[in-house]
């Protein structure tokens, strides 16, 4: 999650922004930053109620083992359209590289 912070400027160069979503409530957000990762300086939206709810749209909401009810990590960029023109899902401890969609939002700015 830090590596979004550190390429904050150059998502920012590319007209986009970063937002993690999770379905934690937003007080376990709070916890988290306080006591664990750290302030963000991106929002941390919640898709706690209805539980998954913005997960299960966008097929990443967990229903089996392991860790049912979380969502898995993914990175989607969507269009100004709202169209998704990328999304990767990752393994939860994975931290994905951030150039990887640097690259698809470059090219969307040509």
């Amino acid at each position: 999650m830090s590596a979004y912070g550190r390429d904050l400027p150059e998502f920012a160069e590319t007209n986009a922004q970063v937002v993690g979503i999770s379905t934690d409530s937003i007080y376990s957000h709070i916890a988290w930053q306080e006591k664990g990762i750290g302030w963000q300086e991106y929002p941390l939206a919640s898709d706690y109620w209805p539980h998954g709810g913005i997960a299960e749209k966008y097929g990443i909401l967990r229903l089996g083992e392991p860790l049912p009810g979380i969502n898995d990590r993914a990175v989607f960029v969507v269009d100004k359209n709202g169209k998704i023109v990328f999304s990767k899902v990752y393994e939860l401890g994975q931290e994905p590289d951030n150039e990887e969609y640097l690259k698809v939002l470059r090219e969307m700015r040509e």
